[in-house]
Protein backbone atom coordinates (compact mmCIF):
# COMPACT_ATOMS: atom_id res chain seq x y z
CA UNK A 1 0.00 0.00 0.00
CA UNK A 2 1.22 3.50 -0.82
CA UNK A 3 1.89 5.83 2.09
CA UNK A 4 1.67 9.55 2.72
CA UNK A 5 3.58 10.99 5.67
CA UNK A 6 2.45 14.01 7.66
CA UNK A 7 4.25 16.17 10.17
CA UNK A 8 2.95 15.40 13.71
CA UNK A 9 1.26 18.80 14.05
CA UNK A 10 -0.89 18.01 10.98
CA UNK A 11 -2.18 14.62 12.22
CA UNK A 12 -4.99 16.13 14.36
CA UNK A 13 -6.07 18.32 11.43
CA UNK A 14 -6.35 15.27 9.19
CA UNK A 15 -8.24 13.26 11.81
CA UNK A 16 -10.69 16.11 12.48
CA UNK A 17 -11.45 16.47 8.77
CA UNK A 18 -10.08 20.02 8.66
CA UNK A 19 -7.19 18.92 6.43
CA UNK A 20 -8.39 17.03 3.35
CA UNK A 21 -5.70 18.07 0.90
CA UNK A 22 -1.93 17.72 0.73
CA UNK A 23 0.67 19.05 -1.67
CA UNK A 24 3.48 16.78 -2.81
CA UNK A 25 6.51 17.80 -4.84
CA UNK A 26 8.66 15.39 -6.81
CA UNK A 27 6.05 12.59 -6.40
CA UNK A 28 7.95 9.32 -6.70
CA UNK A 29 4.92 7.20 -5.73
CA UNK A 30 2.69 8.12 -8.66
CA UNK A 31 -0.18 8.95 -6.31
CA UNK A 32 -3.40 8.75 -8.33
CA UNK A 33 -7.18 9.07 -8.00
CA UNK A 34 -8.63 5.90 -6.49
CA UNK A 35 -5.48 4.91 -4.61
CA UNK A 36 -6.05 3.76 -1.05
CA UNK A 37 -3.16 5.01 1.06
CA UNK A 38 -1.86 4.60 4.58
CA UNK A 39 -1.42 7.92 6.39
CA UNK A 40 1.66 7.96 8.61
CA UNK A 41 3.02 10.22 11.33
CA UNK A 42 6.36 11.30 9.87
CA UNK A 43 8.18 11.24 13.23
CA UNK A 44 7.02 7.81 14.40
CA UNK A 45 6.10 6.11 11.09
CA UNK A 46 2.92 4.95 12.86
CA UNK A 47 -0.22 4.70 10.76
CA UNK A 48 -2.96 7.01 12.05
CA UNK A 49 -5.56 6.50 9.29
CA UNK A 50 -6.29 5.12 5.85
CA UNK A 51 -7.56 7.33 3.06
CA UNK A 52 -8.72 7.23 -0.53
CA UNK A 53 -7.43 9.76 -3.04
CA UNK A 54 -10.44 11.46 -4.64
CA UNK A 55 -8.78 14.13 -6.81
CA UNK A 56 -5.33 15.01 -8.12
CA UNK A 57 -4.20 18.06 -10.04
CA UNK A 58 -0.84 19.61 -10.78
CA UNK A 59 0.21 23.24 -10.73
CA UNK A 60 3.47 25.17 -10.55
CA UNK A 61 4.29 26.10 -6.96
CA UNK A 62 4.47 29.78 -7.85
CA UNK A 63 0.98 29.69 -9.41
CA UNK A 64 -0.95 28.36 -6.40
CA UNK A 65 -4.05 30.44 -5.64
CA UNK A 66 -6.52 30.72 -2.76
CA UNK A 67 -8.60 27.93 -4.34
CA UNK A 68 -5.66 25.54 -3.95
CA UNK A 69 -5.74 26.02 -0.17
CA UNK A 70 -9.19 24.41 0.23
CA UNK A 71 -8.67 21.63 2.80
CA UNK A 72 -5.02 22.64 3.25
CA UNK A 73 -3.31 24.61 6.00
CA UNK A 74 -2.40 28.20 5.20
CA UNK A 75 0.92 29.98 5.63
CA UNK A 76 1.46 33.44 7.07
CA UNK A 77 3.22 34.50 3.86
CA UNK A 78 4.41 33.23 0.49
CA UNK A 79 7.96 33.28 1.88
CA UNK A 80 6.91 31.05 4.79
CA UNK A 81 5.33 28.58 2.32
CA UNK A 82 8.59 28.37 0.36
CA UNK A 83 10.60 28.06 3.59
CA UNK A 84 8.35 25.21 4.79
CA UNK A 85 8.60 23.24 1.55
CA UNK A 86 12.33 23.83 1.23
CA UNK A 87 12.58 22.31 4.70
CA UNK A 88 10.86 19.19 3.31
CA UNK A 89 12.48 19.02 -0.14
CA UNK A 90 15.61 21.19 -0.09
CA UNK A 91 16.66 24.20 -2.15
CA UNK A 92 15.35 22.72 -5.40
CA UNK A 93 11.88 24.13 -4.58
CA UNK A 94 11.25 27.11 -6.87
CA UNK A 95 8.23 28.87 -8.34
CA UNK A 96 8.54 26.51 -11.33
CA UNK A 97 8.43 23.32 -9.23
CA UNK A 98 5.30 21.28 -9.95
CA UNK A 99 3.07 20.69 -6.93
CA UNK A 100 0.77 17.70 -6.98
CA UNK A 101 -2.39 18.73 -5.13
CA UNK A 102 -4.01 15.63 -3.64
CA UNK A 103 -7.49 15.61 -2.16
CA UNK A 104 -8.33 12.64 0.06
CA UNK A 105 -11.08 11.20 2.26
CA UNK A 106 -10.52 9.16 5.40
CA UNK A 107 -11.89 5.61 5.01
Amino acid sequence: MKTIKFQPNLVPLVLSGEKTSTWRLFDDKNLSVGDEVSLLNKETSAEFAKAKIVAVREKKFGELTDDDFFGHERYESTEKRYETYRGYYGDRVTSETVAKIIDFEII
